[in-house]
């Protein structure tokens, strides 16, 4: 059976597992381990801002500025009561904001796409990340290019990021997912599946990425998700309800994201330090993947909100489509909401 990209975690490689507890047990939503936002300084911080926000969140290094903001008192600043909620998987994020459990979440681009099918009234407000280098296809000696492909035998995580990528490069050249021999390996073991010659390639990313590399220099990267900005990637989204009755609160979260990244942008190494404590994993080890991953400043996620991400959220629905990820068509313009990010840049 194919899983479901709902019912895995958003990125494995890039941090321990977190403790799960019960915070969401009594409404019958998945357990969760919740953290609570403080300033780092004890001082008492600004009225909140439209009351608590309860913001679901995995650990991934995409979401950094959100742990920026938490540890450096940005939300503070903003007159922001936000509660980070952590879960392990985007099927536990899912159950939570559609019970009402959350008022928003940080979620990958097609995870948005699959809430909207599932009934969630949401609200893309912000661009947050994207994968370059941290998502790619890395192939040994007779594969050159995606189109050398064809016939060959390639490991991937179905229904998962590493899916949505093969997919989208395999149709740009002409080619769909019939054309290559799938092997279904888990994202943390299909580098070393290309390596030990099981496969001709492989889709997966950072760290595995670079531990396959470093293995063998024969092998290298064929394709990677930055020749499709955005493609894998990650939103912030809202319930329509917070969106509608709490516009002040939602713009001075966009701000606060703001503010984190030019922070973050400013000082990397302290800000890497700080979402690497977040994510569970030591200093220094992430080097590659925080190499791989753009974290968008308010004007890089404007420019790409009103440039090239609607059709970014089109061809995401296509693919998603096409690897069982979405059961039915979307109408994924609707779910974009650029006046936040209008109103604060």
């Amino acid at each position: 059976m194919r899983k479901q990209a709902g019912s895995q975690p958003r990125r494995l490689g890039v941090a321990s597992s977190l403790a799960i507890g019960a915070i969401l047990a009594a409404c019958g939503a998945p357990a969760t381990t919740q953290t609570e936002s403080h300033s780092p300084t004890g001082t008492t911080s600004p009225a909140p801002t439209g009351g608590e926000f309860r913001m679901g969140i995995q650990p991934w290094i995409g979401y950094g500025g959100w742990w920026i903001a938490e540890e450096q008192g940005i939300f503070d600043e903003h007159g922001l009561d936000v509660r980070l909620v952590d879960f392990t998987s985007d099927s536990e994020v899912n159950s939570a904001l559609i019970a009402g459990q959350l008022e928003g979440a940080s979620v990958a681009t097609h995870t948005a796409l699959r809430l909207l099918e599932l009934g969630s009234p949401i609200k893309i407000v912000l661009v947050l990340d994207q994968s370059n280098e941290a998502d790619a296809i890395l192939a040994g000696p007779g594969v050159d290019s995606v189109a050398d492909l064809v016939g060959k035998k390639v490991a991937y995580e179905e229904g998962a990021t590493s899916d949505i990528l093969l997919r989208y490069a395999l149709s740009q050249e002409g080619l769909t997912i019939d054309d290559v021999e799938r092997v279904s390996t888990p994202a943390a073991d299909a580098g070393a599946a290309a390596i030990a010659g099981r496969v001709e390639a492989a889709v997966t990313y950072e760290p595995y990425l670079t531990a396959a590399l470093q293995q063998d220099e024969d092998f290298e990267l064929i394709y990677t998700a930055a020749e499709k900005p955005g493609l894998i990637g990650d939103v912030l989204v809202v319930r329509e309800d917070v969106a509608t009755e709490r516009p002040d609160q939602v713009a001075a979260l966009v701000e606060a994201w703001g503010d984190a990244i030019d922070s973050y942008q400013q000082n990397t190494e302290d800000g890497q330090h700080i979402i690497e404590t977040a994510v569970g994993a030591e200093t220094g080890s992430l080097a590659t993947a925080f190499e791989g991953v753009e974290l968008y400043n308010l004007e890089a996620a404007h420019a790409l909100m009103i440039g090239e991400y609607p059709q970014t959220l089109e061809d995401v629905m296509e693919v998603a489509l096409s690897a069982g990820i979405l059961e039915s068509a979307v109408d994924a313009q609707a779910l974009l909401d650029t006046s936040f990010i209008e109103r604060v840049r």
